[in-house]
């Protein structure tokens, strides 16, 4: 809440904070799995910093949220010690890494979403959170840019790199529904002026999603936008099998510090 405000619901900040902690937090997991394995070692090192600015940008998300929460949780032990049911992450940033198509299709989506909030974000009733979205967002400025620029590079390249593209794309594309859909806690923080309402983020990260697809030759597929859960706690196997590796060591051997 902001200094001094009591009229929004710890709760559902809360809520909101875990939300966009857990979304960098899982995302900058998926991307770092590539740290070795990339197609070439240009983008091994820029693979490794998007999911180091991410990383950095749990570490402030989910330490507001430890603070709001009030119960003496610190950004570790909400990113180590919850179990997968706890988790508030959108479902696109869970989705396996696939090729290397696959993985920049969920990256751009993701960016451009995350760009668009964390711009809103910075006007936040709530200093705090305009704070850290005004740090964040020029990471996110970056990655939405270079994103942006290797989808155009390769859904406008060879015949096999549209294929891929496309093939991504297809596959991605009906988790981006839920970054728009509102529920209480969404309400309550939008009210409070603390976050915005998410369907008013839709216009403007549609504008960008459109102008980049159609520079990179690339289809956008038929249908609506679908919800599969999520950021309410309705995830697939693969949190659990992130979070079997992330949370390894802090499960094994509890309170273990360097």
């Amino acid at each position: 809440m902001a200094q001094g405000d009591t009229t929004i619901d710890r709760t559902a900040l809360f809520e909101f904070l875990t939300r966009m902690g857990d979304n960098s937090l899982i995302l900058g997991h998926r991307v770092s799995e590539w740290c070795g394995l990339s197609p070439v070692l240009e983008e091994d090192i820029a693979l490794a910093n998007v999911a180091l600015d991410l990383i950095g940008q749990t570490q402030l998300w989910l330490g507001l949220a430890g603070e709001v929460e009030g119960k003496g949780r610190t950004a570790d032990n909400l990113a180590y010690l919850r179990d997968a049911g706890a988790f508030r992450n959108l479902l696109l940033v869970e989705r396996p890494n696939g090729d290397f198509g696959q993985t920049l299709v969920r990256q751009f989506l993701f960016d451009a979403w995350h760009f668009e909030m964390l711009t809103a974000l910075k006007k936040s009733t709530d200093a705090r959170v305009a704070e850290i979205a005004a740090k964040a967002v020029k990471e996110v400025a970056y990655h939405l840019e270079r994103s942006s620029d290797l989808i155009i590079r390769l859904g406008d390249g060879t015949d096999e790199s549209r294929a891929r593209m496309q093939a991504a794309l297809d596959d991605q594309w009906s988790y981006t529904g839920e970054m728009f859909l509102a529920d209480d806690a969404d309400r309550a923080v939008a009210a409070a002026g603390i976050a915005p309402a998410p369907d008013t983020l839709r216009a403007a990260w549609e504008k960008v999603v459109k102008s980049v697809l159609s520079e990179a030759t690339l289809t956008i597929p038929d249908g609506s936008y679908a919800h599969k859960g999520g950021k309410r706690g309705v995830h697939t196997e693969h949190l659990g099998f992130i979070l079997a590796q992330m949370q390894f060591l802090q499960r094994a051997y509890p309170g273990t510090t360097w």
